[in-house]
Order: C-alpha cells, then structure tokens, then sequence
C-alpha cells in the first residue's frame, strides 16, 4: 500500500509467466478496457493491506489455475503512476512442470519469444511490455519473498 498526499493509491500486479522452457511467455487477450482486445500479462488488484506476493500468487491462481506450487514468483520492478493514484508491481517467474490453463474472464495464449513485445498496436502498456520482457532477459528476474 502506498500513499500520496494523505490518500491512498490503488496497487496492481501484472504477472509476466514463462513456460518451463522459457521459449513461451502467458498473455491474455483483454475483452474489456483498459486495452480491449490488446494482448497483457495477467494479474489484478492488489487488495487494502494485502502482501504483494500473497497477492500475486492469488490472482494468478484465480486468472489461470497456476497455483503457488508451480511456480516462484520474483518480485522484478513497480511502476507509480502519479497521475492516476495508483501503481503497479511486475512478477516474473518460469513454470517447474507444465499445466493445464484455467481460464477466468480473458482467454489466454502462449506467445513466443520472438515476437515483437513493443508493438503497440497488439501489446497493452504503450511500450511497457516489450520493456519487462527486456528487462528480464538482459537482467534477470529480481527478489523472491
């Protein structure tokens, strides 16, 4: 939970997920806005006072069946978006077996990695995508809990 001038911002996840092999990344396909249509990480809100890997792991779980045991989740970088009161926090991790999908509202598809992240007329983020996806590659994952 962040603050701002005595207020309180709304925390997203966006979780980035590899397949065991890490030669495919999980996106859904927004049906509804923000980014109809457009293909994005799965996640959520995170809920008031709640731990952003508690989080993280639960919308994971309710967007796509992946449960806790599956997967470890790293905590890789956040975004504070001044402007809207709100920031986002971005979870890397790379499937141990694999699974069977499960899904929510918006249907999901493993992409390969060869795609064009940045292309902003298929990815949702203005850009932000294709950066993760980067940033992972060229850097790594990030802290676990």
């Amino acid at each position: 939970m962040r603050r701002r001038n005595g207020g309180i911002m709304q925390g997203y996840n966006c979780i980035m997920v590899y397949n065991q092999y890490k030669d495919k990344v999980l996106f859904c396909k927004r049906r509804k806005d923000p980014y109809k249509g457009l293909y994005n990480f799965v996640g959520g809100k995170i809920e008031s006072k709640e731990d952003g890997f508690i989080s993280a792991y639960r919308e994971l779980e309710e967007e796509t069946g992946i449960r806790k045991g599956q997967i470890q989740l790293f905590h890789m970088m956040d975004f504070t978006y001044y402007n809207q009161d709100c920031y986002v926090e971005v979870y890397v991790g790379q499937l141990a077996e694999e699974v069977d999908l499960k899904e929510e509202i918006h249907p999901l598809y493993w992409l390969d990695m060869n795609e064009n992240f940045f292309d902003i007329n298929r990815f949702a983020g203005e850009g932000n995508i294709g950066h993760m996806i980067e940033q992972a590659r060229q850097f790594g994952f990030g802290k676990t809990e």
